[in-house]
């Protein structure tokens, strides 16, 4: 009989409680500390192929369905090299996955390895480069450009030769290129065009001759060419020809359904077709011009981009309905409706984005997607596609969360003020709001807070009076800003520690803060400053202003074209005269004003009071007092989506930071977090740690700054750190640096006073 050991007892006891409480978090995928994650919309598809899988392109990335239907994501955070995607391709010779984008870079899939083609990106060249349809065989792909057709080696992963095929040798758009093992032949804006394959050199537009114009196929631009059955096919306008010795006749055409693209797969012929009124289908035909199958299901298929049979299902990318087989299942990886411009906030451990968005002018966009959020890691949204109290409502580029319901307040640039509670909606327009100096029918909300006594602030963009409040018994007031300022801009709003009103007013206006005093409706002791550049007017470094944040030492960062500025004496400002400060940060052997130059987007607060910045160049980490640079992150030295960041928000319970930008949504898991008053619920992840891991082990539920010792069940110190915001992060050694060996671990906490505990336990099965 074995004997277990009161060290191994109390091994088993605490992953037998650990696993059983894992269980019921089993839907979480929280990544550990330093990950990254996406979210992506995978529903705008735009291309499907078939290879050792089914593969599927969406406008930002792409996914596969295997034969369990079950689907795996490919993006820039699994390893690919950009987003963006503009055609895929796969070749049977490797069976590799070819995959251009709308940077003219190109990807090689090889499972799970990526290898890069990055010539096209880098050239110098002039003319369109942007990469148009793919066509591979036996290991070499035909890139069809705006240049020409561009080859590449898949073996080698580099190009092997291009060729400029125009009428005189000049550049040419190519939509298609196929061959019949004769001839290649190539879809051009000139014409459909042919060339031997036998001959010499085929970069000399000399060997290759125009059909178009002769035998049955008029002139003017070929969209497509296929080859299917032994058969060319050539798409011109919305009728199809096949080629019969050397004659063109007409195989199909009908001009109640003009034709979106056509693909040959299991020698047949699927077209996608789509009227200019919204009616859609696919179609499927055989070389003799017979319709074999229709697909006609407008839940389903209502903008089909790409179709292809695999010889018993069809397979149809739709823009707006996903990927589907045979019009009843559908495939679409959960994600966000698409990227998001405007506020992203937390409540409740619930991450809500406003997907409206404006211009540099403040004009509307026409936005339909309405407000994501992001519950129990899964996307929801709600606007115009699938709430019809929104049809009308779009836009919305501000939030705020009502600290006495919960329920989301949200600023529609054009629509009004919409709050939604659960399934109940209300919109306040007329009564409640002005219209827009010049758009009578447009009720502009830029901007929504809180003040500590539950009055909801509101920017009313371009109204006569652009300043609101609801008050917290339901009736609204309205303020006029006592500045000119043009057009009456006025957007974020951040209610400060003394109760003051915060206002960014952006078109090259500055920052106005607000006093209401002891009571809203009394207005004599009310008290406004207007915060501009230059010494005595508030020393900011430009008067363009995008975002302000507050951050734990009630200070006021002021984001603008020209770096960012700090408002320290914020909750003193009408008692003391008060200039912004700007912040000194040494990077490398130099030091300079905090982003001088540079357009500051967003900033955002953690739990340790370092500042997350999004500019139009990355997004920052900088110290708390902005004096230090931690992270910088851009889209070539990380996952980063793109340098253009939008909007940050950061989840207050694990320090995960999602980040919006020009291309879509993604996260970062940071190593900071909310401090709580006591470390009363501590949580450590991953726990238990699995042999071999090499990440960083969060322990977060603490008081700011708390001492955090890691012990041996006999109370020998392993290791201690003091948290960042109410997280600690561990590397799994000791303090030499060293591997520690396998089993149970305490963590200690060292309370303010001076008083330790233990309050909780890891686990490191086996070594790390």
């Amino acid at each position: 009989m074995s004997i277990v050991t009161r060290h191994q007892l109390s091994v088993i006891c605490y992953l037998t409680t650990f696993l059983c409480y894992l269980s019921s978090y089993s839907q979480s995928t929280i990544q550990p500390i330093g990950y990254w994650s996406e979210h992506l919309n995978y529903q705008n598809t735009i291309q499907v192929v078939k290879g050792d899988k089914i593969y599927c392109a969406t406008a930002s990335a792409l996914f596969s369905i295997d034969a369990n239907n079950e689907a795996q994501r490919y993006n820039k955070i699994t390893g690919l090299n950009e987003i963006g995607v503009s055609c895929i391709a796969w070749d049977d010779a490797t069976a590799q996955l070819v995959i251009a984008y709308t940077n003219s870079n190109v990807d090689i899939l090889n499972n799970s390895l990526v290898n890069n083609i990055g010539d096209i990106k880098r050239s110098s060249i002039s003319g369109d480069k942007q990469l148009y349809n793919i066509f591979c065989k036996n290991g070499l792909a035909y890139l069809c450009s705006g240049l020409g057709v561009i080859v590449a080696d898949l073996n080698k992963f580099e190009i092997k030769d291009t060729w400029f095929i125009g009428n005189t040798g000049n550049q040419v758009k190519v939509n298609g290129f196929t061959t019949d093992g004769n001839y290649f032949y190539a879809a051009t804006d000139e014409g459909l065009k042919r060339a031997s394959i036998s001959a010499n050199n085929l970069a000399n537009y000399i060997n290759w001759s125009n059909l178009s114009g002769s035998n049955g196929l008029s002139a003017g631009v070929s969209k497509n060419i296929i080859y299917t059955n032994n058969k060319v096919i050539a798409q011109k306008n919305d009728s199809l020809f096949i080629l019969n010795n050397n004659n063109w006749n007409l195989l199909y055409a009908d001009t109640a359904w003009p034709i979106v693209n056509i693909n040959a797969s299991s020698n047949k012929i699927l077209v996608c077709q789509r009227t200019a009124s919204g009616n859609s289908r696919v179609i499927q035909l055989n070389t003799n011009g017979t319709i074999e199958k229709v697909l006609l299901k407008p839940s389903i298929i209502s903008f089909p981009k790409s179709a292809l049979s695999d010889g018993t299902d069809i397979w149809v990318a739709d823009y707006f309905g996903g990927l589907s087989k045979n019009a009843t299942q559908q495939f679409i990886p959960n994600g966000p409706l698409g990227t998001a411009d405007g506020d992203l906030i937390f409540t409740n451990n619930n991450l809500y984005a406003a997907a409206g968005s404006v211009d540099e002018s403040w004009n509307y966009l026409y936005n339909r997607n309405g407000i994501y959020n992001f519950i129990d890691r899964s996307w929801n949204d709600i606007g115009y596609y699938n709430t019809n109290a929104l049809d009308s409502v779009l836009d919305f580029i501000a939030l705020a969360a009502d600290p006495r319901d919960g329920s989301i307040w949200a600023g529609s640039y054009g629509g009004g003020l919409v709050n939604m509670n659960n399934n109940a909606i209300k919109i306040y327009k007329q009564k409640y709001l002005q219209a827009a100096a010049g758009d009578v029918t447009s009720y502009r909300v830029s901007g929504l807070a809180f003040d500590q006594n539950n009055n909801l602030w509101i920017s009313n963009y371009a109204a006569p009076q652009d300043l609101k409040v609801m008050k917290v018994d339901g009736t609204f007031k309205s303020f006029s800003i006592p500045f000119t300022h043009f057009e009456n801009a006025l957007s974020q709003i951040v209610v400060d520690d003394a109760n003051q009103i915060w206002m960014v007013s952006p078109r090259g206006n500055g920052v106005f803060c607000y006093n209401y005093g002891n009571n809203i409706d009394i207005t004599t002791d009310d008290q406004w400053k207007y915060f501009q550049t230059g010494i005595g007017h508030g020393n900011l470094p430009g008067n363009n202003v995008y975002c302000i944040a507050k951050d734990k030492n009630s200070f006021i960062w002021i984001g603008t074209d020209n770096g960012i500025a700090v408002v320290q004496c914020a909750t003193n400002i009408f008692q003391q005269n008060c200039d912004a400060v700007l912040p000194v940060v040494q990077q490398d052997q130099f030091s300079g004003y905090l982003f001088f130059g540079q357009q500051v987007q967003c900033i955002a607060v953690d739990g340790a009071n370092r500042k997350w910045v999004g500019t139009k160049n990355g997004v920052w980490l900088i110290s708390p007092e902005g004096d230090k640079i931690i992270y910088n992150f851009t889209e070539n030295n990380s996952p980063l989506l793109n340098n253009d960041v939008k909007k940050i928000a950061i989840d207050p319970i694990t320090g995960e930071v999602f980040i919006s930008t020009f291309s879509g949504i993604c996260s970062f898991r940071s190593t900071a977090t909310e401090a709580t008053e006591t470390a009363s619920k501590v949580l450590v992840f991953p726990n238990p740690v699995p042999p071999h891991y090499n990440g960083t082990i969060a322990i977060r539920g603490l008081a700011d700054n708390s001492l955090v010792k890691i012990a041996e069940l006999n109370g020998r110190l392993v290791y201690q750190t003091r948290s960042l915001g109410g997280q600690a992060i561990w590397n799994g050694k000791n303090y030499k640096g060293e591997t520690i060996a396998g089993g149970v671990y305490l963590v200690m906490v060292r309370n303010d006073d001076g008083t330790e505990k233990i309050v909780t336990k890891i686990v490191m099965v086996g070594s790390k």
